[in-house]
């Protein structure tokens, strides 16, 4: 059984649903997406929530800052990548090509109407 979900697992399960087929986002630019909504979120938050509720969105398209996924995850992620053309080293099994294949989720996010940009006074996100 889940937690109840709150806020911030909201507004994490919806920058994930944004993510177009063929493209990835990483668990960093996640939290920085909704940091700059909420003031709050960090990347291990993301990764906290994409490993409790991840089933019900396209967890395949958030990855690890070099483009991989948990081992556990790999062989079904491929499935998937391969289905919607996401681009992949040629170099390294399993490791998306982010320079190809990388959707900027500050840059790209359409967060919920009626969610205000927060001010953060250290000028940056937690991610």
């Amino acid at each position: 059984m889940h937690p109840e979900r709150t806020d911030l697992t909201e507004l994490v399960l919806d920058v994930v649903e944004q993510i177009p087929p063929g493209r990835v986002t990483t668990y960093g630019l996640v939290a920085e997406a909704v940091h700059a909504r909420t003031g709050r979120s960090h990347a291990r938050h993301v990764g906290t929530i994409m490993s409790t509720y991840g089933a019900e969105v396209p967890w395949w398209r958030v990855v690890r800052a070099d483009g991989t996924l948990p081992r556990a995850l790999r062989a079904s992620a491929l499935a998937h990548y391969r289905e919607e053309g996401t681009p992949m080293s040629p170099l390294v099994g399993g490791k998306v090509e982010l320079r190809r294949a990388l959707w900027d989720a500050p840059e790209c996010w359409q967060a919920p109407p009626g969610l205000p940009a927060h001010d953060d006074p250290r000028g940056g996100a937690s991610a």
